[in-house]
């Protein structure tokens, strides 16, 4: 994001930036929230990570080396501070079958130069390039993995060995069904029970014992049963330190190898960074909800993250580890313990390292059994309902299925490239399913065509366009946002052909971005002043733009009855379904709209919203009364109460906007101006005058500029102060204290043609008001559409704020006395 470089500048000392090298010496400190949070990191990581080495059939004190050097190397160079990395469940299936086929001192030469292939992709900086990637591909490809995991687990929680393949582990279910281990079977359904039913304890007792993490409860009640019930099961063996695998040459063919080390970066890239950006979301989320009283986390830098998980591949598998990457379940523990720095995750990896160290007796204590149910409880889990449904309504289930079978079935590998082919072909062929229709109303010959207009169905629009009779009335009606350059000439050329044998020619609907309407150049020519807005622009195409005054009422009148003319033929027919349905149904805005009454502001414009989304109030100022200050004038009392507790809206939005009269006028007023209507309304906005002129109160800033004068301040910080007002009715604090209501501030400059939003609103008393630049979605990368907008990052914040000298607060503070006395 671009900040707004501020007029004036002055001599500051330089800010360091957030992850660069100190310039002295300084105490290492660490927050008490990442003291607690790397605590609950570490019991969750403990167990999983024995769980997932023994799943692999790779020595169990690999799972240990892999979630410490996961933890410090991963958490202190990667570019996501609050990602947990360590052995992930999606790499299970892919390691297993490296150490069966190579071994295991070849798989951690894989490992190391997977890693290494992770540098040199993050040195290229193609990151960002791996979200590209459908996520129906991506939760198939988990959704497979984890079938694999559960299948193969089931096995050892019956007492029995797993097979090499998902298939034979079927195949061979029913003979272990038969031979089940009853000591084994017991251990297991116990681990399973405390797993599932841990986290849904009832009462105040359980929400205080629901914060022990339900993977260690469960191994360790687990433990606990076979140790004092003596059952004969088989336990952790951590051999010494002294005899721990390292890697060694690779061995085995060469293309099997790079096989290997292709499938090892593939995996841990994709998992880490789309993990990395959902720990954004997760952070964005926290943040706005109020966590950690505002404490800024950077957002995900994905290409250095990329760079750390090399470097932990890389370092994990020289050691002995399994492959590293990051994981969503510990991350999310991590999000949700509190964690404002990268401190817990390092932290994390010292518990693992010491627990290594000094724990070996009692991890020797935990069955096996215990273990593989956990595994396949989260492999289970992996096949997610959520995803299911979220690609079920974007149509891509077919890519899911055959991305989940392939992997299952095949390897995941193959069954990645078959995800891959399966949605190219799916993509091109919503791109080629165009359907013309032809029919005839009233006289006038209408021409349908659904879909994107391509040169592949350039034949079939030349056909039926050619079908029309010469000299005929002909309403083209497109509804497709994509046109290319074939049918932009072939739907040109026949137009201007039929006006030419006097043909007429309408076309209506979104007709891509190459053309607003293909219509010849000298018909457009005659009428220069016709512009894209011209649909809600005050202006009317080929008629007289000047008039006298003595015309101006039926000129006034002719605009409007043309106006609403227009919409009739046009907007109605594109509309009328939606209407329709609203009327059956009865409006559901998702938010209750503040603004000022200015005309310059269309609210459906800034906002891209259509019919049902927004409940919309208008009023000189925007200004929310405080309740009971209204003096018999409750319209703006009862909007919000009605918006709130009637229509349930999701969120109450205040938008200001530049040049706003109203906070003009409050700024030029006097005691001694007469008590106007306008005057007793504006009264209102004082508070906002106060609050801007207070020294408890930073100015509002705009992407790190200071605001262009006293009136842009005004306006500012007027949205904020009525965000405050909402605060103080009763429906919307009790909203708020539910978590079923939000409360945003936009600012919209006029001039600028640019929305900016409020960042941090349920927290405006604690810091600076920053009013950040919303970006155009077309501009920003994948990632960045997944995530809120970008907060300033702590040294632009502190940068801008010391912009904010002395002199200018005295001199705003003078120019406010006599408004404050008013």
């Amino acid at each position: 994001m671009t900040l707004c470089t501020p007029a004036r500048t002055t001599n500051r000392p330089r800010i360091q930036r957030p992850h660069s090298p100190p310039d002295g010496p300084r105490r290492f400190r660490v927050a008490g929230a990442d003291l607690s949070a790397s605590v609950a990191v570490f019991l969750i990581a403990l167990p999983l990570s024995l769980g997932i080495a023994l799943a692999t059939g790779a020595p169990l004190q690999s799972g240990l080396v892999a979630a410490a050097v996961g933890g410090l190397v991963a958490g202190r160079f990667g570019g996501s501070p609050l990602q947990v990395s360590g052995p992930a469940a999606g790499l299970t299936v892919v390691t297993a079958e490296l150490i069966h086929r190579y071994g295991w001192r070849t798989t951690c030469a894989i490992t190391v130069l997977a890693g290494l292939t992770q540098l040199a992709l993050s040195a290229l900086r193609v990151a960002r390039s791996a979200l590209a990637v459908s996520p129906a591909i991506v939760h198939g490809m988990l959704a497979g993995i984890g079938v694999t995991i559960a299948l193969a687990q089931l096995h050892i929680v019956l007492g029995g060995t797993p097979q090499s393949s998902a298939v034979a582990n079927v195949l061979g279910l029913p003979a272990q069904l038969a031979h089940a281990h009853p000591a084994a079977l017991v251990i297991s359904t116990l681990t399973v029970t405390v797993l599932l039913g841990w986290p849904r304890l009832p009462g105040r007792a359980g929400r205080l014992v629901r914060k022990v993490p339900a993977a260690l409860v469960a191994v360790a009640g687990a433990t606990a049963a076979a140790t004092l019930a003596g059952l004969a099961v088989p336990r952790v063996d951590l051999p010494s330190w002294s005899s721990h695998a390292l890697p060694g040459l690779p061995e085995g063919p060469v293309l099997g190898i790079a096989a290997g080390v292709l499938t090892i970066t593939l995996v841990t890239s994709v998992q880490s960074l789309l993990s990395a950006v959902a720990v954004d979301k997760l952070v964005a989320a926290r943040a706005a909800a109020g966590g950690n009283q505002g404490r800024s986390v950077p957002r995900s830098a994905l290409d250095r993250e990329l760079a750390g998980q090399g470097a932990a591949n890389v370092l994990s598998g020289a050691l002995g580890g399994l492959p590293v990457a990051g994981v969503a379940v510990r991350s999310v523990a991590n999000v949700s313990a509190g964690a404002v720095s990268r401190a817990s995750t390092m932290l994390h990896g010292l518990w693992i390292v010491l627990a290594a160290l000094l724990l070996v007796p009692v991890l020797e204590l935990t069955p096996l059994p215990a273990l593989a149910a956990l595994v396949m409880v989260v492999g289970i889990q992996m096949v997610s309902i959520t995803h299911i449904r979220t690609v079920t309504r974007h149509r891509e289930v077919v890519v899911y299925a055959v991305t989940l079978a392939g992997v299952v079935l095949v390897g995941i590998l193959e069954g990645v490239a078959l995800g891959i082919a399966v949605a190219i072909a799916v993509a091109l062929h919503r791109l080629t399913r165009t359907r013309i229709t032809r029919e005839e109303r009233d006289g006038r010959h209408l021409l349908r065509v659904r879909g994107q207009l391509t040169f592949l169905a350039v034949p079939r629009l030349s056909r039926a366009l050619h079908q029309l009779p010469q000299g005929s009335d002909v309403v083209v009606e497109l509804d497709g946002s994509f046109m290319d350059h074939a049918a932009y000439e072939t739907l040109s050329d026949w137009t201007a052909g039929h006006l030419a044998h006097g043909g007429a020619v309408e076309t209506t609907g979104p007709s891509g971005a190459r053309i607003a309407e293909p219509t010849p150049v000298t018909d457009s020519a005659s009428h220069p002043c016709c512009r894209p807005w011209t649909p809600w622009h005050n202006h009317q195409c080929g008629e007289p733009t000047t008039e006298t005054p003595a015309e101006t009422g039926p000129t006034t009148r002719l605009h409007l009855a043309s106006g609403i003319g227009k919409f009739q033929r046009n907007t109605a027919p594109l509309v009328r379904d939606e209407l329709a349905r609203l009327a059956r149904e009865g409006q559901r805005p998702s938010q209750l709209f503040l603004t000022c009454a200015d005309s310059r502001l269309v609210t459906s414009m800034i906002t891209s919203s259509g019919p049902g989304d927004l409940f919309t109030v208008r009023n000189v100022g925007n200004l929310v009364p405080l309740p009971g200050e209204e003096s018999g004038d409750d319209s703006v009392a009862a909007a919000i109460e009605y918006a709130v507790e009637v229509l349930r809206v999701e969120s109450i939005t205040v938008c200001g906007h530049s040049g706003c009269g109203a906070m003009q006028a409050l700024l030029g007023g006097s005691p001694d101006d007469p008590p106007t209507p306008l005057r007793r309304w504006l009264r209102h906005g004082r508070p906002s005058l106060e609050r801007m002129a207070s020294r408890r109160h930073a100015w509002a800033r705009i992407s790190g500029r200071l605001p262009a004068d006293a009136v842009e301040q005004l306006c500012l910080t007027n949205v904020v102060q009525q965000l405050e007002h909402l605060r103080a009715y009763e429906s919307v604090a009790r909203r708020l204290a539910e978590g079923t209501l939000t409360l945003h501030g936009v600012y919209f400059h006029v001039g600028e043609a640019q929305a900016y939003l409020l960042s941090g609103t349920d927290e405006v008393h604690s810091y600076d008001d920053v009013f950040t630049q919303v970006m155009p979605t077309d501009h920003l990368e994948a990632s960045d559409r997944l995530e809120a907008p970008g907060q300033l990052e702590t040294s632009d914040r502190l940068e801008a704020s010391g912009q904010l000298e002395t002199s200018d607060r005295l001199e705003a503070s003078g120019r406010l006395e006599a408004a404050r006395a008013s």
